[in-house]
């Protein structure tokens, strides 16, 4: 254990640690990998393509809005059942409890890109060969086993929601929960065992695939390419073209500069779907008290072109 049990290592927790990684990591991979021994089995009409989008944007909102925005950095407030919401969608990303990420990400933010940051793709040294290590180890190989965050110390409000702390210990029937919905979807559809493999595949398998390496490109490679409007105390780069896909989350650089906004684009013009989302929460009545910085801040702290 770390000095101030700031980080705990032992065997149970990197045990744990090895069961997700092969469970929701390296397990998606492979079966994606091994699609063209069973891709002729699948449907592959409209509906699967439609299955695919919604499942991945409602829980890669879940992720972004939910478990980045909302729990970890609380850059706005919401009533009880938003937050219930998002914290279920959000597990069912197979990305871990809502707990542990948290923790794990308000680490990254003290630690950023320097000693201490579990998934710095800048720890390396210099010359290609340790970039590509620092960026396999950034964006894969660090969930295999890392020094776990005391929850106590980074996250102690989501400790004391009870409805968060409930998803929390449900975390693995919420993912299960995730993988069944789209395969059942695909069984009323289709009303076949292939419309059942159908859904587990676009609506689990493909959908947990897809959406953890855009997450896990935050990581690794947004701390290394791109535009840096901002001076931080970290790498974190801006990649605007990559706003939509990732919902908001690539302009990462302004987000590590104003960390407790909802706004990661901080400009209207700058696509950010996830914090579209909050504003029509906000329109709603269910979202309230959101932290943007005001313009001035905005321009003022911008680096000089």
């Amino acid at each position: 254990m770390e000095k101030l049990g700031f980080v705990v290592e032992t065997p149970l927790i990197q045990r744990l640690q090895r069961r997700h990684f092969l469970l929701f990591d390296v397990l998606p991979l492979l079966l994606v990998l091994a699609t063209p021994l069973y891709w002729s089995y699948l449907y592959r009409s409209y509906f699967e393509v439609l299955l695919f989008a919604l499942m991945w944007l409602a829980t890669g909102l879940g992720i972004t809005v939910g478990y980045h925005r909302l729990f970890t950095h609380k850059s706005f407030q919401a009533a009880w059942p938003v937050q219930v919401i998002l914290a279920i969608l959000g597990s069912m990303a197979a990305q871990g409890g809502v707990t542990s990420w948290v923790a794990i990400h308000r680490l990254h933010h003290e630690k950023s890109d320097s000693e201490g940051d579990l998934h710095s793709p800048n720890q390396n040294g210099t010359g290609l060969v340790n970039r590509l290590k620092g960026l396999l180890h950034s964006h894969f190989l660090w969930m295999s086993r890392h020094p776990y965050p005391n929850v106590v110390r980074y996250a102690p409000d989501l400790l004391r929601n009870g409805h968060v702390a409930a998803i929390n210990r449900n975390y693995y029937r919420i993912v299960l929960a995730g993988i069944v919905f789209p395969a059942f979807a695909g069984y009323l559809y289709h009303g076949d065992a292939r419309g059942v493999l159908s859904g587990l595949y676009w609506g689990g398998v493909l959908r947990i695939f897809v959406l953890e390496h855009i997450i896990w490109s935050i990581n690794s490679f947004l701390h290394v390419f791109g535009a840096r409007d901002y001076e931080t105390k970290e790498s974190s780069r801006n990649v605007g073209a990559l706003g939509l896909i990732t919902l908001g989350e690539s302009w990462h650089n302004n987000h590590h500069r104003f960390a407790n906004s909802p706004s990661f684009g901080l400009k209207w013009y700058n696509l950010d779907p996830g914090f579209w989302l909050i504003k029509l929460f906000e329109i709603a009545g269910v979202a309230w008290d959101l932290r943007l910085p005001d313009a001035k801040q905005v321009d003022g702290r911008r680096l000089m072109r």
